[in-house]
């Protein structure tokens, strides 16, 4: 590990020997109202080309300066311009924290987004910042703005249904997007219902979304990444929120253990978030009309989070969560998960260096058990930790970035296919994995370039994966830029999910060597992983300063796909040793393509916001046998969300979203048959024994598609002000206004059609304080 880190560091020594004279101005923004970080705002020196944006903790570093005196300046929309002189000597590393005043007053001359200003600095191939503003233009389910809601309507996402629905992103499956909280792994961020996720969007500091070409930071996932950063807590004074609606309630507490005052002394802040839902109770009464009488969904969320500031602007943070989720659908299937963890973080200023040094660690568990009636019951876990160390050096414009990573999993699973063949032992399987990667990010006039490279080694395999990352960004214009974004990448954990059906509850985790074929298209499989490579490009174009079009095309190839064994016949015995291993293995391989385009037009000036976004994808699966669309390949998605502020104090608040997607592939009955369990071995008699019911199916070249989906959402609120801190909102929103009819699952036993949600009407109430 030291010949590692030392080989990272002579080249950066060098470089500062090439810059000596020069010095540095570093430190942090905060909001001086409730101390919480400035992310993503320019920091400059008034006529000169030295100026940073901050990243997600608020910091910045403005290095190799000439020695002088200058003008420190911030100019953000929401607060008042900062200038401050300031005066750097030869081989000076200054620290400077700065606090913005917030101001209500909006001038359109500085008048500068967060997102405007990185879009000049960063590559950003398929990649979408998100904050808690933008996720409240969605409209909301009661007065509970989810970041799920908000997910569903980003390019080249693809949502799969109100109930028990998951989120595809550019053809990857839920269980090749890697989430993150805070650094630590979440195996499953959403709830079964489909409107909520696990997370807190009151308490969001940022979250970014990269559905491809993700960089060298980000491994073990082949798909996507959604990396969530959430709040410290008011270092100033106390605060909190209570919401409560007809689908559940919130309550979010925080403040100062040890307040942090004007001059930036230590701060110890807290953070706690609570929510819960009680639908499966007031669905009964309030929506008696669904399909079974009610809802039959239920969760509670809790999240915590202390955090120790130095005056330095150095930080550790302890945080913890629990996610439990409850579903008991019409009495025919039953399923549960738990999800717990805790962990901690570092950032660490050296007070006379370049350097900006964070460390992690973190620990969570995720289990689920499922049982559907007249079919075998389900369950799966894993417990997963993972350690990292990361470090970066600022060299003016450009930056070195490089780390090191540690990841464990142990699993236990233990489930059957749909022909009731089992598939585990229920044996709990160990796995480690340790990382390095690397990252320089080169600006120089018109370009912007971002080489990478991961070394993930897999040592229960073992098998080193050799990971090249690439992005690229060249600035035509002030308003044209052209990007592009490629990368290598693998990952062992598979997921225990049918291709059958577009909706399954059961969701299981598996890792470790898996029951695979020998071969696969004459060749040996490429370790117990799964591959992918990204190749993404488009541009991005302003209008003017509100109106911006973003467009990008999109190549995944998956080389090889590890997928439970639908056609699996026999088990894997000696005495089936002439069998075919497509008819034997738990696993077989894959290879599959996913490719599109993606079309974001977005508006954003004073009240009104708009955002259309247009997707148009295409996804393949080959198994050796069959070219296949899997379930969530659908071709044209249409996301359309528009949000109006209004009234004589603009304390009016008007949100609506329409989706429209078309129909997803789904395979055909062709009979039904009796499928023995012989649960008592040999001893079983099958001429008296009861089966299950089975179902044949056609062959999965022949699918059809199931009709299109749209939807129509809708929130009005108003705000009320109370004192200057406190406010009260209301909100009265509706979910599906028109009463689309839209197909949820069709039951192959009893031959009926199951829709989605109906029209569903929701009033909520918030008082903020």
């Amino acid at each position: 590990m030291l010949r590692i880190i030392l080989t990272g560091l002579i080249p950066l020594l060098l470089t500062i020997g090439i810059y000596a004279q020069n010095g540095s101005i570093k430190g942090f923004v905060y909001d001086k109202g409730n101390g919480e970080p400035v992310i993503f705002t320019n920091v400059y020196l008034e006529n000169t080309t030295h100026g940073i944006a901050t990243d997600v903790n608020g910091y910045y570093n403005l290095s190799q300066v000439p020695p002088g005196n200058y003008k420190l300046m911030v100019s953000y929309i929401g607060y008042e311009t900062l200038v401050l002189p300031i005066s750097l000597g030869p081989d000076e590393v200054k620290t400077q924290n700065l606090y913005l005043i917030p101001s209500n007053v909006q001038i359109d001359d500085v008048e500068v987004s967060a997102e405007r200003q990185e879009l000049q600095t960063a590559v950003r191939t398929a990649v979408i910042k998100v904050s808690p503003k933008q996720i409240s233009k969605i409209p909301t389910i009661g007065a509970q703005p989810d970041i799920a809601q908000y997910m569903q309507v980003l390019p080249g996402v693809v949502f799969t249904g109100d109930q028990g629905g998951q989120l595809y992103i550019r053809g990857g499956l839920p269980i090749q997007n890697l989430v993150l909280l805070d650094g630590m792994t979440i195996y499953n961020p959403f709830h079964s219902i489909g409107l909520f996720s696990v997370f807190d969007s009151d308490i969001m500091r940022n979250a970014d979304i990269y559905t491809g070409a993700f960089p060298a930071q980000y491994g073990g996932r082949i798909s996507s990444v959604m990396d969530i950063t959430m709040r410290d807590g008011n270092k100033r004074r106390h605060a909190g929120k209570f919401t409560t609606n007809t689908f559940g309630s919130k309550i979010l507490m925080e403040g100062p253990l040890l307040r942090m005052g004007d001059n930036g002394n230590t701060g110890l802040s807290y953070i706690v978030s609570a929510k819960t839902s009680y639908l499966d109770q007031t669905s009964k009464a309030l929506y008696s009309y669904i399909e079974g009488g009610g809802l039959p969904f239920s969760f509670t969320d809790i999240y915590s989070k202390v955090s120790l500031n130095s005056n330095g602007g150095s930080k550790v943070s302890l945080f913890g969560f629990n996610f439990r989720d409850q579903v008991n659908y019409r009495n025919v299937s039953n399923l549960g998960w738990n999800s717990a963890g805790a962990g901690a973080n570092i950032v660490l200023v050296p007070g006379m260096s370049d350097f900006l040094i964070k460390a992690n660690f973190s620990y969570s568990h995720y289990d689920i058990q499922f049982q559907e009636i007249n079919q075998l019951p389900a369950y799966s876990s894993i417990d997963g930790f993972k350690a990292g160390l990361d470090f970066t050096y600022f060299l003016g414009d450009n930056s070195f970035n490089y780390g090191l990573e540690a990841m464990g999993n142990a699993t236990s699973y233990e489930f059957y296919n749909s022909i009731g063949r089992k598939i585990g032992s229920g044996e709990e399987v160990n796995t480690t994995e340790l990382a390095g990667y690397a990252t320089y990010k080169w600006s120089s006039g018109k370009w912007l370039v971002e080489p990478g490279l991961r070394l993930h080694y897999y040592a229960f395999i073992p098998y080193a994966s050799f990971e090249p990352r690439l992005g690229v960004k060249y600035k035509y214009s002030d308003h044209l830029r052209f990007k592009m974004g490629a990368g290598i990448y693998s990952q062992n954990l598979v997921s225990a999910i049918s291709d059958r059906d577009v909706v399954n509850l059961f969701y299981g985790f598996l890792s470790g060597s898996y029951n695979l074929q020998n071969e696969f298209q004459g060749s040996e499989p490429i370790a117990d992983l799964q591959t992918a490579q990204h190749l993404i490009g488009g541009f991005e174009f302003d209008f003017n300063k509100h109106w911006m079009l973003q467009v990008e095309g999109y190549i995944k190839y998956n080389p090889q796909i590890i997928v439970l064994n639908r056609n699996k016949l026999f088990n894997d015995s000696p005495a089936n040793i002439d069998q075919p291993d497509y008819f034997k293995k738990d696993f077989i391989l894959e290879t599959g393509n996913a490719y599109g385009v993606d079309f974001l037009l977005k508006y954003d000036h004073k009240q009104t916001y708009l955002w259309f976004v247009y997707s148009l994808g295409k996804v393949t699966r080959f198994d050796g046998v069959y070219d296949y669309a899997p379930i969530f390949d659908r071709r044209h998605n249409v996301n359309l969300v528009a949000s109006y502020i209004f009234g004589d104090d603009l304390s009016w608040e008007i949100n609506g979203r329409w989706n429209l997607g078309s129909g997803f592939p789904t395979l055909q009955n062709q009979g039904f048959y009796e499928q023995l369990t012989f649960a008592d071995g040999i001893a079983a008699d099958y001429t008296s024994d009861n089966g299950l019911v089975g179902v044949l199916y056609t062959s999965l070249d022949q699918k059809v598609r199931l009709p299109y989906y749209h939807r129509f959402d809708l929130t009005l609120k108003r705000e009320i002000a109370i004192t200057t801190n406190s406010t009260l909102e209301a909100s009265f929103s509706v979910t599906n206004v028109y009463n689309r009819e839209n197909i949820f699952y069709f039951d192959r036993v009893s031959y009926e059609r199951v829709n989605q949600l109906p029209i569903l009407p929701s009033l909520g109430a918030s008082y903020t304080f």
